[in-house]
């Protein structure tokens, strides 16, 4: 094993210079040369309960394939990672590491923990860049499985069918895979030709991909089962319907969804020049919340050409929701930061246009059911800022359309689908898990609920 690195801190992540970056769509951390990841390899000290394990939703072997990148064997590490994770390349660039494996990291109590995330980053480009095997196809154990939604928890929950000789098809409701992966997260955090090739990966393990198929309006999920002949149906429609906050001049001109606002710059490439996508290129523009989506979506406003970004939140900094790296790339490229502030109405023009936002601004008194601080108004304090777009990142929830075109689904309140621990739904052969399940969250933890609900299909159909 290499001599340990004892440096106390991670070696940084090359990145484009913010006032360049927040111009163009080019993917703004540049990864890890082979040297560097080497040398971050090496401060890791391989602890016996492996704690980072623990904090990993797939429970990937962290130090098994950290120690593999120390000794300089990339493709052997990248050979651990792919046991447990479908999708590497994705998850090195967008999971929140700091929450999870690397938060609970050793290294990190008295410095700062391991790079996880950008080595698992540096191992999958490797891999992409390098490797030479194709992966082997399994061997057909005869069953098939039907996967609603190629989002993360679908694409992970046909990954390991298909490991274990499931005849998978995944059904997309758009026209390429990648649910949230192509149309939610923008290219700068997240290039759509990774998504290709780790889908790619994916088809070539037998998976089918049918595009341009809605579930509960092309087919039920009782055709699937009794006419298509799938023993079982995993659910990962994800979480697509927005929320709003129901504040006057919500329906003007200029006022987006930031899924609305995202699948038109992301998805439909709005950013690319001669895109025939319509999109408000405004130039002051007020994105409300708090959360990666927020970030995202006043990110890609200022590459598309506003003069003015802000992040409208209702909190202090230290209850926002989004990953502290993205955070502090918005500060860089120059994003406004508006906190305890809330909108109360979107003011408009005779033409009903944008022409500002009605604020108040907040004190935090007691913690509500969260246990964040809960936001109280300022008697007196109202405001209006000078905007000519409002963006709302207010969350979402599942889209209402399996539950009203399947009899006997069970779902929560808002919609998302009820499950037991393993996935499985309260019909017969039926498994859910993601967003359509716990409601917006994380790539990861989606990735974690597919790989449960696969286990669980496997049991099944092989207990039938």
């Amino acid at each position: 094993m290499p001599a340990f690195n004892m440096d106390p801190k991670k070696h940084p992540m090359p990145s484009q210079d913010p006032l360049v970056r927040n111009k163009n769509f080019k993917e703004v951390a540049l990864g890890y040369d082979e040297a560097t990841a080497i040398e971050e390899a090496k401060r890791c000290v391989h602890c016996k309960n492996k704690p980072c394990v623990a904090g990993c939703p797939v429970a990937v072997d962290i130090p098994a394939f950290i120690e593999l990148v120390a000794e300089g064997k990339f493709e052997e590490a990248y050979e651990v990672i792919q046991r447990t994770s479908s999708l590497p390349a994705v998850c090195g660039r967008v999971c929140p590491q700091e929450t999870q494996c690397e938060g609970k990291c050793t290294r990190g109590i008295k410095g700062e923990p391991v790079g996880i995330g950008r080595l698992e980053r540096f191992v999958a480009d490797w891999h992409m860049k390098n490797g030479s095997a194709e992966p082997v196809k399994p061997e057909s154990n005869g069953h098939k499985v039907a996967v609603v939604g190629s989002g993360p928890a679908g694409l992970t929950c046909a990954g390991d069918l298909a490991k274990r000789g499931y005849d998978v098809t995944v059904f997309e409701a758009l026209h390429v895979a990648g649910g949230v992966l192509v149309y939610g997260i923008p290219e700068f955090r997240l290039p759509k030709d990774i998504v290709r090739r780790e889908v790619d990966g994916l088809k070539a393990l037998g998976v089918k991909i049918e595009t341009d198929s809605v579930i509960g309006r092309v087919l039920t999920i009782e055709e699937l089962k009794e006419e298509y002949g799938f023993e079982a149906v995993f659910l990962g429609t994800g979480a697509g319907l927005p929320k709003f906050m129901n504040i006057p001049g919500e329906g003007a001109k200029g006022v987006f969804s930031a899924n609305e606002y995202l699948t038109r710059t992301n998805l439909m490439k709005a950013y690319e020049e001669g895109s025939e996508t319509p999109i408000l290129h405004a130039k002051r523009i007020a994105v409300v919340g708090g959360g990666n989506v927020a970030m995202d979506a006043a990110r890609c406003a200022k590459r598309l050409g506003a003069d003015t970004v802000y992040i409208v939140y209702r909190r202090s900094e230290a209850e926002l929701p989004a990953r502290r790296e993205e955070v502090e790339h918005a500060k860089e490229e120059e994003i406004i930061f508006k906190l305890l502030t809330n909108p109360v109405e979107i003011l408009t023009d005779k033409d009903d246009n944008v022409v500002g936002l009605k604020c108040i601004q907040m004190t935090l008194g007691e913690p509500d059911a969260s246990g964040r601080r809960r936001p109280v108004e300022v008697p007196g304090s109202e405001f209006t800022m000078d905007v000519d777009c409002v963006i709302m990142a207010l969350g979402t929830s599942p889209n209402p359309l399996l539950k009203q075109t399947t009899s006997g689904l069970e779902t929560q309140r808002r919609g998302e689908i009820v499950t037991d621990e393993n996935g499985k739904t309260s019909l017969e052969g039926v498994y859910a898990g993601g967003d359509a399940v716990t409601g917006a969250a994380t790539v990861i933890l989606a990735m974690g609920a597919g790989k449960v609900a696969a286990k669980a299909i496997d049991e099944y159909i092989q207990g039938k």
